[in-house]
């Protein structure tokens, strides 16, 4: 499971449908829907907050606005209601370090997300999160 701290206009194709996929998943465990992955290191950041599913209601609401822009037809419904205006922190080194590894993966997978990607100079976060300074998160696992 990766839940991109990165804004989701830097996935292809293939990344969004996934981040759609997995952050729907996220949904479910962070509800008590289901009872696999409910220790999995991405969902920290959520189960910090006080009201976690707002917050991951939130991430894939701009998921969602990001394939409408697309035109992609990912089922807003799946979403459902209750949202947050407040932001979770993420720092600098996190949002680095996901940019490097997307890039690593589309150098291989998509060249011309690729190549677009090698132009950007200022990394934008998903606007759920606001960027800090410091490292990588401690909950990363890293390659």
């Amino acid at each position: 499971m990766r839940l991109w701290s990165i804004h989701p206009k830097y996935l292809d194709c293939k990344g969004i449908l996934g981040l759609w996929r997995e952050a729907l998943l996220a949904k479910k465990v962070l509800e008590g829907k289901t009872k696999s992955y409910v220790n999995h290191p991405q969902l920290e950041r959520f189960k910090e907050q006080k009201e976690p599913v707002k917050f991951i209601k939130t991430y894939l609401l701009y998921i969602w606005k990001e394939s409408d822009k697309r035109c992609y037809r990912f089922d807003k419904t799946k979403i459902g209601r209750g949202f947050t205006n407040k932001k979770i922190k993420t720092t600098e080194g996190q949002i680095k370090y996901e940019f490097k590894h997307l890039k690593d993966k589309l150098k291989k997978r998509n060249t011309i997300k690729y190549k677009e990607l090698m132009r950007i100079k200022k990394i934008e976060p998903n606007p759920l999160f606001k960027i800090i300074k410091g490292p990588i998160e401690r909950w990363e696992k890293q390659k």
